[in-house]
């Protein structure tokens, strides 16, 4: 069991051994930042299950991550760069004085974390590049595919992951997701998803 400050942002996922830049610039997260850079330089990302509430609940588990890039602006802002280290399971919010919220949290069943994945089998990576090409056309999206090609299964896979407009219990499926296989495979079933229900809804419109 671990104290843990969290930074609660729906939509914004680390995944171990994966990097999350963010621009920090509410006065209670500034105040999180420089805790945290007096301590640990480690804060918990967690997604909100309502982002609309003041104080929304939290989902069980997020993702610790190691400030590896710090940079503090002149008006007192933060660009800093996250370093995924491992899932959390959160056990329970603690009564604190700080405006930013900490958790007591339980990462012993992530233990495996920090490993490198196996490689994705050569059907299931086929079928990622594919889906994320097709998606991208759907959506508009100027991509440098032989960029795209030359990353490693994991690189791709969370890359995908984080920068795919999916909703946050969509992106709490990814990332709950036991490894990077079937992560992978929830990827592609998601980009499949919302490519065809987005394609049926302007067909809708205009049909109307």
């Amino acid at each position: 069991m671990a104290r843990l400050s969290i930074f609660p942002l729906g939509g914004a996922l680390l995944f171990p051994r994966a990097l999350l830049p963010l621009h920090i610039f509410e006065p209670r997260y500034r105040a999180m930042m420089s805790d945290a850079m007096a301590r640990d330089r480690r804060i918990g990302m967690i997604q909100p299950r309502d982002a609309d509430h003041a104080r929304p609940a939290l989902f069980d588990i997020g993702c610790v991550g190691r400030i590896a890039e710090f940079e503090a602006l002149d008006d007192g802002r933060y660009n800093l760069v996250l370093e995924g280290l491992t899932r959390f399971r959160m056990v329970r919010e603690l009564d604190v004085s700080t405006a930013f919220r900490q958790i007591e949290a339980d990462w012993s069943e992530f233990e495996g974390d920090s490993a490198e994945p196996d490689p994705l089998g050569l059907a299931l990576r086929a079928d990622l590049e594919r889906e994320a090409r097709r998606y991208a056309e759907a959506k508009g999206y100027a991509i440098d595919w032989s960029a795209v090609e030359r990353l490693d299964d994991e690189a791709l896979v969370n890359g995908v992951a984080q920068v795919a407009p999916f909703d946050i219990a969509t992106k709490q499926a990814l990332l709950e997701a036991a490894n990077i296989a079937q992560r992978a495979d929830l990827v592609v079933q998601f980009l499949r998803f919302f490519r065809l229900d987005e394609s049926d809804e302007d067909d809708g419109a205009t049909l109307q």
